[in-house]
């Protein structure tokens, strides 16, 4: 133990500046790509006990730490780190494959930090939170989940169990989960890889592997759990006092924190994988037996305590004898720590973020609705609630349109975020419908809450409509084939209002009794192809008008029709009237007229002719 005592005395006279500049780097690492987020689900859930939003002490334990300060590993790193001693990182650091022992962290414990810290990096980019945190709380507090013993889904093969806090050399903390986590219905005691007790697990026990449990036991769920609850109370971990109180808010003390922030240092600059496992256990604990008082048989891979079973089968206390059994002492409450400026937050309640305490989202019933390019007269909302149905301030909420629409938030934004206000209602701002009439759902979800039920909001686009459409002026419309009409202009109403944007289609007929496209009439133009266009789409405009332009006569004479309908039954048939040219016919001689006849061309070759002779008809 000499040693031991000593290298510890070496380590602390440096570990202070070397973990301050630890900090700055690995902080500086952690922007978006350091370390892909998984595809399946991240942030997990948490439950809140009996209904109630806050576990005693805030859930965090006996006076306010998340382990009730239970006994922890206090080995220390080796003097060789495995890099350069004094050099702080300056980029993330990649596992290596190789490296000393000490720096070898279980492959699936690893990746639930990891996983952990890309979980947080989403919902709390601002905490800062680094993998090696975790890791160092990881170690000191179960050797890395006692070397990596963890199955597939990351379970500890053997349930981790501290002592019982039974007052005896450790907080007091009577059973707060009739034994139903720890075996233990008279005593708390620390649970799994991160030695939550269970009063804190009941706030901030996660699901991060998404097999529909919140298990202490788990790697993935407890190493979540722990980010989160060392980001609480708006901590950024890259600043060092904010680092320091979230340390001490897991153990309250200057041993702990000492020990923890040089493995954090140590797995800052450098870590490998080994096999689940094989990991190196740690050997000194914290719960070293004092004088007089018999060691406590503390091990992370001791067997677990029997499962509890319901108070009517629980075995009766062996009688005792009054005369050789000396009274008992009443056990007394846990009070908590007193407090010390120097460590604000020792004894501190933990508080809840709103994120945590939100149950589910809550929302309407009622349909969005909308007519096609307006605004919807209702807003998106959901409501935050606890577990208890109470609501939940401060909490943000993601709405995300499907792709199915072309609706859209302000600045064409297809996803919004925005925190609930004190009646815990989320209100997404106003949305506009766009030109696709269909019904389509909006979903609301809790960023970093991705096992909680996503709010659904059904929303419905429909397209305006007119009930009345009427021709402006009676001018008969009337074209000689090939020639264009006067321009037409009609006016839509609805219930006796003008109409704005219906969209009105227009087609060309043989007759008033027909609505199908005429094969010979006049037309709108004609296409790229050259071929006549007989059918359009047109919109009124703001004030519910709509021209009918550009209307050329074909080269069939007769009677046609321009037939106009809207959606909501608006029909407007306006006569189209095609006639031939007029042909003039050749002149008839007046018989009083004598016909004047041009005189033969002279020729000085002619023989019947003179040049001085001129014929012409005098009338």
């Amino acid at each position: 133990m000499a040693a031991q005592f000593g290298r510890r005395l070496r380590r602390g006279a440096t570990s202070g500046a070397i973990v301050a500049a630890a900090v700055a780097a690995l902080a500086a690492s952690q922007g978006p790509g350091a370390i892909p987020p998984p595809t399946d689900n991240l942030s997990g859930d948490t439950a809140i006990g009996a209904g109630d939003a806050t576990a005693p002490h805030g859930g965090g334990g006996a006076g306010g730490s998340a382990t009730g300060d239970s006994p922890y590993y206090t080995d220390l790193p080796p003097l060789n780190p495995p890099k350069v001693p004094g050099v702080a990182p300056t980029a993330p650091q990649v596992p290596i494959v190789t490296g000393p022992a000490a720096a070898g962290i279980p492959a699936t414990v690893l990746a639930a930090y990891q996983r952990a810290e890309a979980a947080i990096r989403a919902s709390d980019p601002s905490c800062n939170l680094p993998w090696q945190l975790l890791a160092g709380i990881g170690k000191v507090e179960s050797g890395q989940a006692s070397g990596g013993r963890v199955d597939g889904n990351g379970t500890t093969l053997t349930p981790i169990l501290g002592p019982a806090l039974d007052g005896n050399g450790f907080a007091l903390i009577q059973d707060t989960d009739d034994g139903a986590f720890d075996g233990d219905t008279t005593h708390d005691r620390a649970l799994g890889p991160m030695q939550f007790i269970p009063s804190t697990w009941a706030v901030w026990g996660q699901d991060a592997n998404g097999d529909g449990k919140k298990d202490p036991q788990n790697v993935y769920d407890a190493a979540q759990a722990a980010g989160m609850y060392l980001c609480a109370g708006g901590r950024n971990l890259a600043i060092k006092a904010d680092l320091d109180k979230a340390i001490l808010s897991y153990n309250r003390s200057t041993e702990y924190l000492t020990t923890v922030l040089n493995w954090f240092e140590y797995y800052g600059r450098g870590a490998h994988t080994v096999p689940d496992g094989t990991g190196q256990l740690p050997v000194d604990r914290s719960d070293r037996p004092a004088p007089g008082r018999p060691s406590v048989p503390v091990s992370p891979s001791s067997p677990a305590s029997p499962s509890p079973r319901p108070s009517q089968d629980r075995p009766s206390p062996k009688p005792t004898d009054p005369a050789t059994t000396p009274p008992s002492k009443p056990a007394e409450p846990t009070k908590p720590p007193t407090a010390d400026p120097s460590r604000p937050d020792v004894g501190t309640p933990v508080e809840v973020p709103p994120t945590l305490r939100v149950a589910r989202l809550k929302a309407g019933t009622a349909t969005l609705t909308a007519v096609t390019g307006s605004t919807f007269a209702q807003a998106a909302s959901v409501t935050a609630v606890d577990a208890a149905g109470r609501p939940v301030a401060g909490v943000s909420v993601r709405f995300v349109l499907p792709a199915t629409t072309d609706a859209r938030f302000p600045a064409g934004a297809t996803t919004v975020t925005v925190t609930s206000d004190a009646r815990g209602v989320a209100e997404a701002p106003a949305l506009r419908a766009g030109e696709k009439a269909a019904s389509f759902t909006i979903r609301a979800t809790v960023p970093g809450r991705s096992s909680l039920p996503t709010a659904e909001l059904k929303a419905t686009v429909e397209v305006r409509k007119a009930d009345a459409l009427t021709r402006v002026g009676d001018t008969a419309l009337t074209a000689e084939t090939g020639a264009r009409y006067a321009d037409v202009t009609v006016e839509s109403r609805l219930a006796g209002a003008l109409a704005p944007g219906v969209t009105v289609t227009a087609v060309i007929t043989d007759s008033a009794t027909s609505d199908a496209q005429s094969a010979d009439g006049p037309s709108f133009g004609k296409d790229a192809a050259g071929n006549p266009i007989r059918t359009k789409v047109l919109k009124t405009d703001a004030q519910g008008r709509l021209v009918v332009a550009g209307l050329v006569a074909g080269q069939k004479a007769g009677d046609y029709v321009l037939l106009l309908t809207a959606p909501g039954g608006g029909t407007a048939k306006v006569a189209l009237k095609v006639t031939a040219p007029a042909t003039t016919p050749p002149a008839t001689p007046d018989p009083t007229e004598e016909p004047t006849t041009d005189p033969a061309p002279t020729s000085s070759t002619s023989p019947s002719t003179s040049p001085s002779t001129i014929w012409s008809w005098v009338t």
